[in-house]
């Protein structure tokens, strides 16, 4: 289908923690009518929603669809965003600054539009976490009182990853134990097992895990203790620390992979063995909670686009199963899917390209369908 202006389409806004992604679909099961991609982000404007809409032949949206990252325990599934909705984002924007409350932006501009806006959560493919894996080792009563669990985060991402190897494997085996990892300006990997999640790096935010561009991952939580109590930072300067100038930008001076791939120097050196020797810590130890592996998926830009740190973490996990091809591993093309695996590999390893929009415009259209059904 090619003409936007035969019938009402999805817009989804994805705000990221270093960019913009915007789509526009006449059918969540066939390409974009039109996207853009907008690094850095741009300040949240209608303006800009405008102009991908005119671009597309000018009619209006049935709806417009935000990616928020957090919605903690009560926002589990897609909706309709009302006030209390607004309020509840805003209320978790401290739990995931680099997101939500751009998300709660992007939500007020795009009311010019005049149609009605669905917030589909990144959290809600981790909502129903194990037990053992959700929950956190204090004491029940705080945990309780400040809902303090382990929400997981890049749901959208994981589940994109997933279904799309589901489609290019049909007979793939319905209790396949998958690792997937999203390796982008955040990083995280999920366990999945049947389809479903069983473990996840992310924890009560999206700082928790792997070692990201500009956040730390997992620190000793007397790290900050000592931060706080060294009286030279305050608590937002620490949550700036941890969010914005950490990771490879904290080690290295710079969070572009790509530019820390390509310097000698030993800071470059070790914040690329440090992202490596992390995730590959989370690889075995997931390796370990499904009792081996079926297939281990890469997505983000990080996975796609660097086939010396898919080469990285895979080395040395041959025990596992796992057997790279290097050619296949080096002739990856960005926005491809795409084996890497060798012949003969007891596990598969694919590349994945992170399609979060389709899976945005799916869910809202099943949920503006079944509002439409009830009415």
């Amino acid at each position: 289908m090619s003409d936007g202006s035969a019938v009402p389409s999805l817009l989804t806004v994805n705000a990221g923690s270093s960019s913009l992604r915007l789509a526009l679909f006449a059918d969540p099961a066939e390409a974009p009518l039109a996207q853009e991609h907008l690094a850095p982000a741009p300040a949240p404007d209608a303006d800009v929603l405008w102009r991908l809409v005119r671009g597309a032949g000018g009619l209006l949206p049935r709806a417009v669809v935000h990616r928020v990252v957090h919605g903690g325990h009560r926002l589990r599934s897609p909706c309709v965003v009302d006030a209390a909705v607004e309020a509840e984002i805003a209320r978790l924007g401290s739990l995931a600054p680099l997101h939500n409350p751009v998300a709660l932006g992007w939500i007020r501009a795009a009311r010019a539009l005049g149609v009605p806006q669905i917030a589909v959560f990144d959290t809600a493919f981790f909502a129903n976490l194990p037990e053992q894996a959700a929950n956190c080792p204090l004491p029940a009563d705080v945990c309780d009182r400040l809902g303090i669990r382990r929400y997981g985060f890049h749901g959208l991402a994981h589940r994109s990853m997933l279904e799309q190897w589901r489609a290019r494997v049909p007979g793939a085996a319905p209790g396949a134990r998958v690792i997937s990892l999203q390796l982008g300006a955040g990083c995280s990997v999920t366990a999945s097992l049947g389809g479903r999640p069983v473990e996840t790096s992310m924890g009560f935010s999206p700082l928790e895990g792997l070692m990201m561009t500009t956040r730390c991952g997992d620190v000793d939580p007397a790290v900050v203790l000592r931060l706080a109590r060294d009286g030279s930072f305050s608590i937002e300067e620490i949550d700036w620390m941890l969010n914005h100038a950490s990771g490879l930008s904290g080690v290295a001076g710079s969070g572009d992979m790509a530019e820390l791939l390509g310097r000698e120097d030993a800071a470059a050196r070790l914040a690329v063995d440090m992202f490596c020797h992390r995730a590959r810590k989370y690889i075995g130890a997931y390796l370990a909670v499904l009792g081996g592996l079926d297939v281990i998926i890469f997505g983000g830009g990080i996975a796609e686009r660097a086939p010396s740190i898919r080469a990285r973490l895979l080395d040395g996990v041959s025990w596992a199963g796992i057997l790279l091809d290097p050619a296949r591993n080096g002739a990856v093309e960005p926005g491809v899917t795409c084996e890497i695996s060798a012949a003969g590999s007891g596990a598969a390893a694919w590349v994945v390209p992170v399609d979060e929009a389709r899976i945005m415009a799916s869910d809202a259209a099943r949920l503006l369908d079944a509002g439409e059904a009830k009415s």
